[in-house]
């Protein structure tokens, strides 16, 4: 029987907070991990906006099928609360379906709990065994991400445009880089689309830390998204996004970090990383304040 017009709905408990499980949800960077519905499936950004007004359009590739676009548009977005966008499917310049995607996000003490409410209008074909699929297997990737991201906010007194001039200068980035009493070694830096660091940290007592950030992204004064790994060219071992948002003459700084292991993530809060990783965004404010 075609349900060319469905209501589907999903729930998932996940093991993050709130805040965590709606950055994993709307940051782009951390979507890129956790969109694909399955490993057999790649997905490009086209484009990723996400304000309301804003679009995402991504295109999902099967080797040997003809691609799928999907274009969504954000309609609402309340944080941590809600997010409502639509999203339409096309294939070879064909429409297949379009729908309203409502997400509710709800607090369970350190956990959360999430449910995704999707109207849907079947056009090309009958797409509502695709979408409880795709859909089903979205979320799992999800709940796996953002019980191993990493979130860490401050709100530092200072106009975005000399946050964000401090943050993506060559110059100046390796003066407050790290946690307190550690120092930045440059060996290579190119902080655009495309571009690279490549540095040591050094502790206080002198132990060496190589570090390599590879650029995905860079949107002026609003976002960068860069992987992490372990030294020059070295294992990957976190993809990481910073946002600046504007607040009343402040700048609201994001820095989120989705682990490629449960087990790195754990290592990392066993070591003390969401402390020192505050410490990092302190130095960032004392620097902008002190210019």
């Amino acid at each position: 029987m075609s349900e060319r017009f469905a209501t589907l709905r999903f729930e998932r408990q996940v093991a993050a907070p709130v805040a965590t499980l709606w950055q994993a949800w709307t940051a782009p960077a951390a979507r890129a991990v956790w969109a694909a519905p399955a490993p057999s499936v790649t997905l490009e950004f086209l484009a990723a906006d996400t304000r309301v007004g804003g679009r995402e359009i991504s295109l999902c590739k099967v080797e040997g099928q003809p691609d799928f676009r999907c274009e969504a548009g954000w309609l609402e977005l309340q944080p941590a609360l809600r997010s409502v966008n639509y999203e339409v499917i096309s294939s070879e310049g064909v429409t297949q379906s379009a729908a309203l995607v409502t997400a509710d996000f709800e607090s369970a003490g350190e956990d959360s709990r999430l449910v995704v409410t999707v109207q849907l209008s079947s056009l090309g074909q009958d797409m509502a065994a695709g979408y409880r699929q795709g859909f089903a297997a979205g979320l799992d990737n999800l709940a796996g991400v953002a019980a191993r991201t990493m979130l860490l906010q401050r709100e530092i007194r200072a106009p975005r445009k000399l946050v964000w001039g401090t943050w993506m200068n060559p110059e100046t980035l390796p003066q407050w880089w790290g946690p307190d009493g550690f120092s930045c070694r440059t060996k290579r830096i190119d902080l655009r689309t495309g571009g690279e660091w490549v540095f040591d940290m050094i502790a206080p007592d002198g132990t060496v830390f190589p570090n390599h950030h590879l650029y995905r992204e860079v949107l002026a004064e609003d976002r960068i998204s860069y992987a992490l790994l372990w030294g020059e060219n070295g294992p990957k071992h976190a993809d990481a996004w910073a946002s600046f948002e504007e607040v009343n003459g402040a700048t609201k700084v994001t820095l989120g970090m989705v682990f490629s292991t449960s087990a790195e993530f754990q290592n990392a809060k066993g070591f003390g990383a969401v402390e020192l990783g505050l410490q990092t965004l302190g130095k960032l404010a004392r620097f902008v304040r002190a210019e």
